[in-house]
Protein backbone atom coordinates (compact mmCIF):
# COMPACT_ATOMS: atom_id res chain seq x y z
CA UNK A 1 0.00 0.00 0.00
CA UNK A 2 1.34 3.41 -0.98
CA UNK A 3 2.21 5.76 1.88
CA UNK A 4 1.08 9.37 1.89
CA UNK A 5 2.70 11.84 4.29
CA UNK A 6 1.29 15.24 5.22
CA UNK A 7 2.38 17.77 7.83
CA UNK A 8 0.17 20.15 9.79
CA UNK A 9 0.41 22.66 12.60
CA UNK A 10 -1.87 23.38 15.53
CA UNK A 11 -4.04 26.39 14.74
CA UNK A 12 -4.95 29.11 17.22
CA UNK A 13 -6.60 31.41 14.68
CA UNK A 14 -10.37 30.86 14.56
CA UNK A 15 -13.51 32.58 13.30
CA UNK A 16 -13.36 35.15 10.53
CA UNK A 17 -9.64 35.63 11.13
CA UNK A 18 -8.91 32.35 9.33
CA UNK A 19 -9.34 34.21 6.04
CA UNK A 20 -5.85 35.61 6.58
CA UNK A 21 -4.55 32.03 6.55
CA UNK A 22 -6.23 31.26 3.25
CA UNK A 23 -4.76 34.40 1.72
CA UNK A 24 -1.34 32.99 2.69
CA UNK A 25 -2.13 29.61 1.04
CA UNK A 26 -2.70 27.96 4.41
CA UNK A 27 -5.92 25.94 4.82
CA UNK A 28 -7.71 25.67 8.18
CA UNK A 29 -8.54 22.11 9.17
CA UNK A 30 -9.76 20.00 12.07
CA UNK A 31 -8.85 16.51 13.24
CA UNK A 32 -11.29 14.36 15.20
CA UNK A 33 -12.00 10.69 15.85
CA UNK A 34 -13.21 8.03 18.25
CA UNK A 35 -11.83 8.95 21.68
CA UNK A 36 -9.78 11.69 20.01
CA UNK A 37 -10.09 15.29 21.19
CA UNK A 38 -10.93 17.69 18.38
CA UNK A 39 -7.96 19.83 17.39
CA UNK A 40 -7.80 22.84 15.05
CA UNK A 41 -5.03 22.58 12.46
CA UNK A 42 -3.61 24.40 9.47
CA UNK A 43 -1.98 22.79 6.42
CA UNK A 44 -0.17 24.15 3.38
CA UNK A 45 -2.58 24.33 0.45
CA UNK A 46 -0.15 23.13 -2.23
CA UNK A 47 1.07 20.20 -0.13
CA UNK A 48 -2.49 19.09 0.63
CA UNK A 49 -3.63 19.35 -3.01
CA UNK A 50 -0.76 17.12 -4.14
CA UNK A 51 -1.45 14.49 -1.47
CA UNK A 52 -5.24 14.58 -1.89
CA UNK A 53 -5.01 14.17 -5.67
CA UNK A 54 -3.06 10.95 -5.15
CA UNK A 55 -4.81 9.61 -2.02
CA UNK A 56 -8.42 10.74 -2.38
CA UNK A 57 -10.89 10.03 0.43
CA UNK A 58 -10.32 6.27 0.64
CA UNK A 59 -6.57 6.12 1.30
CA UNK A 60 -4.90 6.52 4.67
CA UNK A 61 -2.66 9.53 5.18
CA UNK A 62 0.13 9.75 7.76
CA UNK A 63 -0.50 13.16 9.33
CA UNK A 64 2.21 14.67 11.47
CA UNK A 65 1.19 17.61 13.69
CA UNK A 66 3.95 19.99 14.76
CA UNK A 67 6.58 17.37 13.98
CA UNK A 68 5.10 14.70 16.27
CA UNK A 69 4.83 11.03 15.32
CA UNK A 70 2.29 10.71 12.49
CA UNK A 71 -1.23 9.39 13.01
CA UNK A 72 -3.39 7.62 10.44
CA UNK A 73 -6.19 9.80 9.08
CA UNK A 74 -8.78 9.89 6.30
CA UNK A 75 -9.99 13.03 4.57
CA UNK A 76 -13.73 13.04 5.32
CA UNK A 77 -14.69 16.46 4.00
CA UNK A 78 -13.17 19.17 1.81
CA UNK A 79 -15.00 22.50 1.64
CA UNK A 80 -14.57 25.15 -1.04
CA UNK A 81 -15.46 28.82 -1.03
CA UNK A 82 -18.76 29.39 -2.88
CA UNK A 83 -17.50 32.24 -5.07
CA UNK A 84 -13.89 31.51 -6.02
CA UNK A 85 -14.17 27.73 -5.46
CA UNK A 86 -10.89 27.67 -3.57
CA UNK A 87 -10.02 25.34 -0.70
CA UNK A 88 -11.67 26.62 2.45
CA UNK A 89 -11.59 23.85 5.10
CA UNK A 90 -10.53 20.23 5.57
CA UNK A 91 -11.80 17.55 7.96
CA UNK A 92 -9.42 14.74 9.00
CA UNK A 93 -10.70 11.65 10.80
CA UNK A 94 -8.10 9.86 12.95
CA UNK A 95 -8.63 6.11 12.67
CA UNK A 96 -7.81 3.19 14.93
CA UNK A 97 -6.23 0.39 12.95
CA UNK A 98 -8.09 -2.25 15.00
CA UNK A 99 -11.50 -0.59 14.61
CA UNK A 100 -13.73 -0.97 11.54
CA UNK A 101 -14.74 2.19 9.71
CA UNK A 102 -17.20 3.20 7.00
CA UNK A 103 -15.64 4.66 3.88
CA UNK A 104 -16.70 5.57 0.35
CA UNK A 105 -14.62 4.08 -2.45
CA UNK A 106 -14.86 5.32 -6.06
CA UNK A 107 -15.63 2.94 -8.93
CA UNK A 108 -13.32 2.89 -11.95
CA UNK A 109 -14.73 1.46 -15.18
CA UNK A 110 -12.12 -0.49 -17.13
CA UNK A 111 -12.12 -2.22 -20.50
CA UNK A 112 -14.73 -1.86 -23.22
CA UNK A 113 -18.22 -3.33 -23.38
CA UNK A 114 -18.66 -5.51 -26.51
CA UNK A 115 -22.29 -4.35 -26.72
CA UNK A 116 -21.00 -0.79 -27.14
CA UNK A 117 -18.21 -1.55 -29.58
CA UNK A 118 -19.98 -4.18 -31.67
CA UNK A 119 -23.66 -3.28 -31.36
CA UNK A 120 -23.43 0.50 -31.10
CA UNK A 121 -25.04 0.55 -27.68
CA UNK A 122 -24.76 3.26 -25.05
CA UNK A 123 -23.05 2.52 -21.75
CA UNK A 124 -25.27 3.40 -18.78
CA UNK A 125 -23.74 3.62 -15.32
CA UNK A 126 -25.87 4.09 -12.22
CA UNK A 127 -23.15 4.22 -9.56
CA UNK A 128 -19.83 5.99 -9.27
CA UNK A 129 -18.86 4.94 -5.73
CA UNK A 130 -19.69 2.41 -3.04
CA UNK A 131 -19.85 2.62 0.74
CA UNK A 132 -17.89 -0.12 2.50
CA UNK A 133 -17.06 -1.25 6.01
CA UNK A 134 -13.61 -2.61 6.82
CA UNK A 135 -10.50 -2.20 8.92
CA UNK A 136 -8.47 0.86 7.90
CA UNK A 137 -5.60 -1.31 6.71
CA UNK A 138 -7.89 -3.06 4.22
CA UNK A 139 -8.99 0.10 2.42
CA UNK A 140 -8.36 0.35 -1.32
CA UNK A 141 -8.11 3.52 -3.39
CA UNK A 142 -10.68 2.33 -5.97
CA UNK A 143 -12.77 -0.63 -7.09
CA UNK A 144 -12.46 -1.75 -10.71
CA UNK A 145 -15.58 -2.55 -12.76
CA UNK A 146 -14.72 -4.75 -15.77
CA UNK A 147 -17.04 -3.86 -18.65
CA UNK A 148 -16.04 -6.82 -20.84
CA UNK A 149 -18.98 -8.91 -19.57
CA UNK A 150 -21.52 -6.56 -21.18
CA UNK A 151 -21.91 -8.46 -24.46
CA UNK A 152 -25.64 -7.94 -25.08
CA UNK A 153 -28.29 -5.40 -24.18
CA UNK A 154 -29.63 -7.84 -21.59
CA UNK A 155 -26.35 -8.13 -19.70
CA UNK A 156 -25.73 -6.12 -16.54
CA UNK A 157 -23.12 -5.72 -13.84
CA UNK A 158 -24.45 -5.75 -10.28
CA UNK A 159 -22.74 -5.10 -6.97
CA UNK A 160 -22.48 -8.85 -6.33
CA UNK A 161 -20.46 -9.27 -9.55
CA UNK A 162 -17.56 -7.12 -8.39
CA UNK A 163 -14.23 -8.79 -7.71
CA UNK A 164 -13.24 -7.40 -4.31
CA UNK A 165 -11.32 -8.60 -1.31
CA UNK A 166 -13.34 -10.56 1.24
CA UNK A 167 -12.07 -8.05 3.78
CA UNK A 168 -14.31 -5.36 2.31
CA UNK A 169 -17.98 -5.45 3.29
CA UNK A 170 -19.91 -3.60 0.60
CA UNK A 171 -22.97 -1.98 2.14
CA UNK A 172 -24.99 -1.62 -1.07
CA UNK A 173 -27.74 -4.06 -2.09
CA UNK A 174 -26.01 -7.02 -3.83
CA UNK A 175 -28.45 -6.97 -6.76
CA UNK A 176 -28.15 -3.22 -7.31
CA UNK A 177 -27.16 -2.59 -10.93
CA UNK A 178 -23.95 -0.69 -11.59
CA UNK A 179 -23.74 -0.76 -15.38
CA UNK A 180 -25.74 -1.85 -18.44
CA UNK A 181 -25.73 -1.10 -22.17
CA UNK A 182 -28.79 0.53 -23.70
CA UNK A 183 -29.86 0.06 -27.31
CA UNK A 184 -29.12 2.99 -29.65
CA UNK A 185 -32.07 5.20 -30.59
CA UNK A 186 -32.48 6.93 -33.91
CA UNK A 187 -32.44 10.66 -33.56
CA UNK A 188 -35.77 12.21 -34.29
CA UNK A 189 -35.76 14.63 -37.19
CA UNK A 190 -35.83 18.16 -35.96
CA UNK A 191 -38.80 20.19 -37.12
CA UNK A 192 -37.86 23.75 -37.91
CA UNK A 193 -40.09 26.14 -36.01
CA UNK A 194 -40.96 29.60 -37.32
CA UNK A 195 -38.41 32.08 -36.19
CA UNK A 196 -39.83 34.09 -33.31
CA UNK A 197 -39.15 37.73 -32.73
CA UNK A 198 -36.34 38.23 -30.26
CA UNK A 199 -37.57 39.23 -26.83
CA UNK A 200 -36.20 42.50 -25.53
CA UNK A 201 -33.36 42.04 -23.07
CA UNK A 202 -34.13 43.34 -19.60
CA UNK A 203 -31.14 44.70 -17.80
CA UNK A 204 -31.44 45.04 -14.07
CA UNK A 205 -29.27 45.23 -11.03
CA UNK A 206 -27.37 42.05 -10.27
CA UNK A 207 -26.78 41.15 -6.66
CA UNK A 208 -23.25 40.03 -6.03
CA UNK A 209 -22.76 36.88 -4.00
CA UNK A 210 -21.06 37.37 -0.69
CA UNK A 211 -18.69 34.69 0.36
CA UNK A 212 -19.54 33.31 3.77
CA UNK A 213 -17.04 31.03 5.41
CA UNK A 214 -18.19 28.84 8.28
CA UNK A 215 -15.43 27.77 10.62
CA UNK A 216 -15.75 24.39 12.21
CA UNK A 217 -14.75 24.18 15.83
Amino acid sequence: METFNLSAKVRTVVGKAVETLREADQIPAIIYGHKVANKNLVVAANEFKKIFTAAGESSLIDLSVDGAAPVKVLVTDVQFSPVRHQLAHIDFYQVRMDEEIHATIPLVFVGEAPAVKGLGGILVTSMTELEVKCLPGDLVKEIAVDLSSLKTFEDKIAVKDLATSGKLEILAEPNAVIATVAEPHEEEAEVAAPEAAAAPEVIGEKKEEVEATAEKK
